[in-house]
């Protein structure tokens, strides 16, 4: 296996973190990099980031999102804002900020670090009260929250190869 294909086997969906240890400035600043290396549509890179360590904030994603539990137990969350686009971008920016979420989760491998991907939009149920949290103002859409944290458990895998899906056009 490549490096890239390593990273990938090892990612999981950490929902229980070491409290006790913070994630760094720095480590924020490598995933938001990583995450803006990301492709999007035409290069319009419809994404802005906001970067929580405040635990008062990272307890109310818990209070307002039934399956962001672990951000009480994660020391840090990265919330990915989308800016939807009109004309002939239009409907991409979901493309666009699922790209850059899987960039944070596989550079978080690369550091040692868990995440958990924690889907906000399209949910309505949801997009309103992670909106209010961080003062996020329409047209701009709060896509999804990303809890990150050193692992405090090793799930098992649960990617696999289905060769049964693949169709081959020779």
């Amino acid at each position: 296996m490549t490096e890239i294909t390593e990273i990938i086997a090892d990612r999981r969906s950490i929902r229980r973190y070491k409290p006790d240890v913070p994630v760094t400035r720095e480590q924020m600043d490598r995933l938001l990099h990583a995450a803006m290396l990301a492709p999007s549509a035409r290069n319009s890179r419809p994404w802005e980031f906001i970067a929580v360590t405040k635990r008062e904030l990272l307890d109310k994603i818990a209070d307002v999102h039934p399956y962001a539990q672990m951000s009480k137990t994660a020391t840090a969350a990265i919330v990915i804002v989308a800016l939807p686009q009109e004309g002939q971008m239009e409907g991409y920016f979901a493309q666009d900020c699922g790209a850059a979420t899987q960039n944070i989760l596989l550079e978080a491998v690369a550091m040692g670090l868990g995440t958990c991907w924690c889907g906000v939009y399209p949910r309505e149920e949801r997009m309103p009260s992670i909106a209010e949290i961080f003062d996020i103002k329409a047209p701009k859409i709060p896509y999804c929250v990303i809890t990150v944290g050193t692992p405090d458990e090793n799930p098992s895998p649960r990617g696999f190869f289905e060769a049964e899906k693949v169709q081959y056009i020779d």
